[in-house]
């Protein structure tokens, strides 16, 4: 009974402001923070809608938040609420003017450029814009809904490890009965849960993870302890059943993050130990569960499959990051200076410029396809834009350690590759990159500079 109260609790705190009265502008902001959530749903359900309710709508589904990226930049603009920075007026530059370069030098391809163009045109600023608007407590409850979300993701994520592929919770892109899951070891495939592929899961439960960690080390007590252990739980059965390296390693990335939270401020020493011995009693307890067996020995062997493949631990470090940052630098030697046009580095513009997912650049690392696509020159500004965020906000959550305000220091355990080099030309690598940027500077903004009183 104390669970369904919980809950209950839970989904009235939706409408426990409703009946206050608002001012002109505080309107606004309600207007632009709905549309800032609405944009949270369409990243977590935008798969779901191209796999199971409308399969048919796939295609133009897959810029479904496009749209609310221009709403939520009209409407901030209007109601004064947020003003471009330098960063934002860089990037529009570097963009309008590779897109001139596409249509004038590159491929010509309209459609394909301005899917190349709005990454940085219409979701870069995004993270700014949420930054500017967004309290610490729509920070938290975005924790809050994670955390819930977690519960039936990872169950549905066991069904989907253990289904055939053709089976309709297995349903790929459009319907296809062929399967969405991607090959893991032993017959197993990586189950992308309400994604369209499994980097959206891994992405979710990277999400999850830094949450959890935060609510075990933060002194306030935000959530009941019985939700948090049992998200804990769904954490720990997440590793092997998602069959997936990055999510492994973006839990140890947290659990060294969190270690240094604990390492600054030795009082919180016993909540980080605490949160260590609560992960070693449920991989033992869950150790002994058939499903969580079948699940580790599929994710042993991929691990040593794979990493015997790419030359161990060492190897996939080189390979998977110092590689990203130099492949992408040293590998295009024989780009042309403006590139080859905006969108030919993404599977879906290579598709419909060539009818097929082929590069004619190394477009598999995130400053490949930039520098691909734009040029020396003009990629590597976009880069800067790119790593002059996340450098900034890594100064500053570092900061507020000491200040003990965690949780951005936290959330950056989860985004710090996505923002510098990450793959948004993939849309949901996209959408959590800026998302989580965007609640990083919410919690980062200095209070007497909020546009909102928390409450």
């Amino acid at each position: 009974m104390i669970i369904v109260k919980d809950i209950l609790d839970f989904l009235k705190s939706f409408k426990k402001d409703k009946k206050l009265r608002l001012s002109s502008k505080e309107k606004q902001i309600a207007d632009i923070k709905r549309w800032i959530w609405i944009y949270f749903w369409l990243l977590v359900f935008e798969g779901a809608l191209r796999k199971w309710v409308l399969p048919f709508l796939a295609t133009p589904l897959l810029i479904v938040r496009d749209p609310v990226a221009i709403i939520l930049i009209i409407k901030a603009q209007n109601a004064g609420l947020f003003k471009v920075n330098g960063l934002v007026i860089v990037a529009w530059i570097v963009t309008i003017l590779s897109f001139l370069m596409t249509m004038l030098v590159g491929h010509r391809n309209v459609y394909v450029a301005f899917f190349g163009a709005r990454i940085m045109l219409l979701h870069f600023p995004i993270i700014f814009l949420i930054g500017a608007v967004f309290t610490r407590e729509d920070v938290l409850r975005v924790g809050e809904i994670v955390m819930w979300l977690a519960i039936p993701m990872t169950v549905l994520m066991g069904l989907q490890f253990y289904s055939p592929q053709n089976a309709w919770v297995n349903r790929g892109i459009g319907g296809d009965e062929a399967g969405g899951g991607f090959a893991g070891a032993m017959g197993f495939f990586r189950p992308p849960g309400t994604f369209s592929f499994i980097n959206g899961l891994v992405s979710f439960y990277g999400w999850v993870t830094a949450y959890v960690m935060f609510f075990w080390l933060d002194e306030r007590p935000y959530i009941k302890k019985w939700l948090l252990f049992g998200i804990t739980g769904c954490v720990v059965a997440a590793i092997p059943l998602s069959i997936s390296r990055t999510f492994f390693f973006q839990v140890i990335v947290s659990g060294v993050f969190a270690a240094v939270i604990a390492l600054r401020n030795p009082k919180i020493s016993g909540k980080f130990m605490m949160a260590g011995a609560s992960i070693l009693i449920l991989f033992t307890v869950l150790g002994k569960a058939s499903f969580f067996q079948t699940g580790t020995a599929a994710f042993t062997e991929r691990l040593t499959v794979a990493n015997n493949a790419e030359g161990g631990a060492e190897g996939v470090f080189l390979g998977r990051f110092i590689g990203g940052l130099l492949g992408g630098l040293t590998e295009n030697a024989n780009v042309p200076f403006f590139g080859y046009g905006l969108g030919l580095g993404t599977n879906a513009g290579a598709k419909l410029q060539t009818g097929a997912t082929k590069f004619l650049f190394n477009a598999e690392v995130e400053w490949g396809r930039v520098i691909g696509e734009m040029g020396f020159l003009l990629g590597v500004i976009t880069i800067f834009c790119r790593v002059a965020v996340t450098f900034d906000m890594t100064l500053k959550s570092f900061a507020a350690i000491g200040k003990k305000d965690y949780l951005p220091w936290m959330l950056l355990s989860f985004i710090l590759i996505n923002v510098a080099q990450g793959q948004w030309a993939q849309p949901t690598s996209l959408g959590f990159g800026v998302f989580t940027g965007g609640l990083i500077l919410a919690l980062l903004r200095p209070v007497k500079r909020r546009v909102v009183s928390s409450r």
